[in-house]
């Protein structure tokens, strides 16, 4: 059972976990064993709230397939149960960044005084630039 929240959970059997041959060097022991992780979770067929699905499947994240599977793939650590920790772990907080709301944002206006202080600014600026003109011989 995987805890997301208070009252949200993933029971085990909607997560699939398998382990395969790690990437990369590593020497003897990463050709002998499988010590990496792949998970595959299911978005559609799993048991979590409307709202967690709808919120994953609209993020873009190259995680998430097209079918709504997220894939995961741990191999950081040379044990098979420390990389299944870590996939699991990522999988938790992939779901919990999508629970969090932003806060709505209030569009403002600039008040009167930055206005004017801006206006002076560039006008400032382009009398300095002006003085860098050709000399007029009049």
């Amino acid at each position: 059972m995987l805890q997301i929240s208070g009252n949200v959970s993933i029971p085990d059997d909607e997560i699939e976990l398998s382990a395969i041959r790690a990437q990369g060097a590593g020497g003897q022991n990463v050709n002998k064993v499988a010590s990496a992780v792949h998970l595959r979770f299911d978005i559609n067929a799993s048991s979590l709230p409307d709202f967690y699905k709808q919120r994953l499947l609209m993020l873009h994240d190259r995680r998430i397939t097209r079918e709504g599977v997220v894939v995961i793939k741990a191999q950081r650590y040379r044990t098979r149960e420390k990389n299944r920790e870590e996939a699991l772990e990522r999988l938790r907080e992939l779901i919990r960044s999508v629970a969090v709301t932003r806060k709505k944002r209030t569009p403002t206006k600039p008040t009167a005084g930055s206005k004017r202080q801006r206006l002076d600014e560039k006008t400032r600026r382009g009398k300095l630039k002006a003085l860098r003109g050709r000399i007029s011989t009049d």
